[in-house]
């Protein structure tokens, strides 16, 4: 732990957050989940590892990618496949956040102010909890997962299919197939989470000038934005902008944020979320084109999803206000706008004219290029 003395004698430790208290707040608030029997339980963690070993040659065959390295997706875990609960989810988006903040400059902050920040980020994290049905990391430090891991959330898959009335099987195939897409996503380019993380910490090491009060009711210049010194990014604020490059992590819909950036630093918010529209965009698109010959019922559940989607961003209410607070209107924009964008690329020069994004940072899509495919196709293929 990086620890100093502060001026008055006080001692004083560098980041805005506590990390492992985060974790530990994280798991214990996390709801449980819907309840089964242990019989239901063993299959549902069985047939989800079984989905995701399976998965990976599906979508290989779907978006033609390989990675770098040789791995044959055919034969070889692509991703360490890890089958977590609630709290077990929200323990390693806390050590990820972690990770993402490791560089963020600015003043030392004591340690009550990192307790503070560790149960605004542990509260926020255990709320997302219940949300996740599957997440790719790509900035895990486990020597078991040199191209990433794959966390699934078995009890919300559970209380989702229950929900929606759909086939267990196909649906847990088919989240499987989101997840292992985001893998080869990153192993086909290698540089990828290298790219993010960079775009991720210039952003943070721009706005990173912290006042260690800024959580503290009344600190900073008033009222509820908490704003960090001459008006800057609170802590909460520059957490918000490091969990927007998670996949699906906590974010913010920029409500009570975007207003306190300059325009160069929107500038690379959009760029970061253009990347991750992107990854979405495309997963959710591969995990649809497998076809009801992979999962049977796969335009069933496709249109039970989306209207589940549909019927959350339509919420009042107590829910509206954890939608905003969590950003899932913008993660829903996010799969979306990048599924139109790989779409219409596909159709103007196929899958291997698309597969360019994955070859060079420079041949990602901007922000505008996102909405605008045609202006991607014509700078990358003429």
């Amino acid at each position: 732990m990086n620890q100093a003395m502060s001026d008055d004698g006080v001692e004083a430790v560098r980041g805005p957050v506590d990390w492992d208290v985060a974790a530990s707040l994280a798991g214990h608030l996390a709801s449980p989940g819907p309840t089964a029997t242990r019989v239901d339980l063993v299959d549902l963690v069985t047939t989800l590892r079984a989905a995701a070993g399976v998965a990976t040659a599906h979508a290989a065959r779907i978006t033609e990618l390989a990675p770098a390295d040789g791995t044959d997706p055919e034969t070889d875990p692509v991703s360490l496949v890890q089958v977590v609960d609630r709290p077990g989810w929200a323990q390693a988006n806390a050590r990820m956040l972690a990770a993402m903040t490791a560089t963020v400059g600015g003043k030392r902050a004591s340690t009550s102010v990192r307790l503070a920040g560790a149960a605004q980020v542990g509260g926020v994290l255990a709320l997302l909890a219940g949300k996740v049905l599957g997440q790719f990391d790509p900035f895990t430090a486990d020597e078991r997962a040199p191209h990433g891991r794959l966390l699934l959330v078995a009890p919300n898959v559970l209380q989702v299919e229950r929900a929606l009335g759909v086939e267990p099987a196909d649906f847990r195939l088919w989240i499987a197939l989101h997840e292992q897409t985001h893998a080869l996503q990153f192993a086909a380019a290698p540089w990828l989470a290298d790219h993010l993380r960079a775009g991720a910490s210039a952003l943070l090491d721009d706005v990173g000038d912290l006042v260690p009060g800024s959580l503290v009711r009344g600190a900073g210049h008033g009222g509820d934005r908490r704003r960090g010194q001459g008006g800057g990014p609170s802590v909460a604020d520059v957490v918000r902008i490091a969990s927007r490059v998670l996949s699906p992590g906590p974010g913010s819909d920029g409500a009570g944020l975007l207003d306190l950036l300059s325009p160069a630093q929107r500038a690379q918010l959009d760029e970061v979320g253009a990347v991750m529209s992107l990854l979405e965009g495309h997963a959710d698109v591969a995990m649809d084109a497998v076809g009801p010959s992979v999962v049977p019922s796969v335009r069933h559940i496709r249109t039970q999803f989306e209207a589940r989607r549909d019927a959350g961003a339509a919420s009042h209410g107590l829910e509206r206000v954890l939608r905003r607070l969590l950003g899932l209107d913008a993660k829903l924009a996010q799969y979306r706008d990048g599924a139109a964008f790989v779409r219409e690329v596909r159709l103007a020069v196929g899958t291997t004219g698309l597969n360019a994004v994955w070859t060079a940072p420079e041949q990602l899509p901007t922000a505008r290029e996102i909405a605008d495919p045609r202006a991607w196709v014509r700078r990358v293929h003429g």
